[in-house]
């Protein structure tokens, strides 16, 4: 097939204002992934669109469970389970309790 190009897990873009560090997740649109590389504003970033990541930033105040649905709220840039104008992304990959501030979570390109 020549229209092909790859599978989509790993996508090019350009980094957002202020750049990107690896480990940062990122929206624009509804396009969601976590940076594979340190990158400055305008230069290409290669995010991954499907994995488990750990260490990514939590809202406080919540806990999560194995399996609960999780959010990019994208005014906190933090992971959480409310719905509401928030973009959902994936689901919590282990427990985290009410007062931690980073979690495991399990991206799926395919949620959303």
């Amino acid at each position: 097939m020549q229209t092909y190009l790859h599978r989509g897990d790993n996508f090019d873009i350009i980094a957002p204002a202020g750049g990107t560090t690896r480990g940062m997740p990122i929206l624009i649109g509804d396009l969601f992934g976590v940076a594979m590389n340190d990158s400055g504003a305008g230069e290409t970033v290669t995010i991954v669109r499907e994995g488990v990541f750990s260490d990514q930033p939590k809202a406080a105040g919540a806990a999560w469970a194995l399996g609960d649905a999780l959010y990019w709220d994208a005014a906190a840039l933090t992971f959480t389970k409310t719905a509401a104008n928030n973009t959902r992304v994936g689901i919590a990959g282990d427990v985290a309790q009410a007062g931690d501030v980073t979690g495991i979570v399990i991206i799926d390109r395919r949620v959303g």
